[in-house]
């Protein structure tokens, strides 16, 4: 059911079905709109010899408000189609779609990785629906520093051992230099073979070791 509604195509023409309640929301702030919140993540990929490997930081943000420490940001896609395995391009094409349609309003910056009869491929989606194919990629507010990271350790045809440790070095520098991201770092490795999703593999070293203080 959830598939099909995904699946389904847009109406034709303009729609106003929310004016009604964006006038009833404008009516209820008294002129105040509501101030965007601020989030913050790292999210890593790679493509190696036999597949891809994904990473991210386990840290939700809410502007300056740390909301979840162990924040799972790696989420399993779809089950096999009766018949075959669907192809990874098949769902870069339905999360192009779907942001496209609400033109940014989701607001959500996607890596989608995966290994199907064509090979390993790792794809990064945009909040409006740009999509680009990369065989290594970085995204979120600690992108910059994961990438250098990236950018310098990539080699074709990388190991597996080799892959893990790089993704794993690039989350770490994105937690380092980025307030949005931190604590664990997860990593889900993807081949023909199956997913191994490894949750944490690497946990924070800094621990929360809260008190509470009573007056005699």
């Amino acid at each position: 059911m959830a598939l099909s509604n995904v699946l389904e195509a847009p109406a034709a023409g303009f729609n106003f079905e929310n004016s009604s309640r964006n006038a009833a929301l404008q009516a209820g702030l008294e002129g105040q709109t509501p101030r965007p919140m601020k989030t913050g993540t790292t999210i890593a990929g790679v493509v190696f010899k036999d597949g891809v490997v994904l990473g991210a930081d386990t840290r939700a943000t809410s502007s300056e408000v740390v909301a979840d420490k162990m924040c799972s940001k790696i989420h399993y896609m779809a089950p096999n189609i009766y018949g075959r395995k669907p192809r990874v391009v098949m769902a870069v094409n339905i999360l192009q779609d779907l942001l496209y349609r609400y033109r940014g309003q989701i607001g959500a910056s996607l890596i989608l990785g995966g290994v199907d009869c064509t090979g390993s491929h790792l794809y990064t989606v945009g909040p409006y629906g740009s999509v680009d194919k990369k065989p290594y990629l970085a995204m979120g507010s600690g992108n910059l520093a994961a990438m250098g990271i990236m950018e310098d350790g990539f080699r074709p045809d990388l190991e597996l051992d080799q892959a893990k440790q790089l993704v794993r070095s690039a989350i770490q520098a994105g937690i380092l230099n980025d307030l949005g991201s931190g604590h664990n770092i997860d990593l889900c490795v993807i081949t023909d073979r199956g997913v191994d999703y490894i949750r944490p593999y690497q946990e924070s070293q800094y621990k929360d070791h809260s008190q509470i203080l009573r007056s005699p």
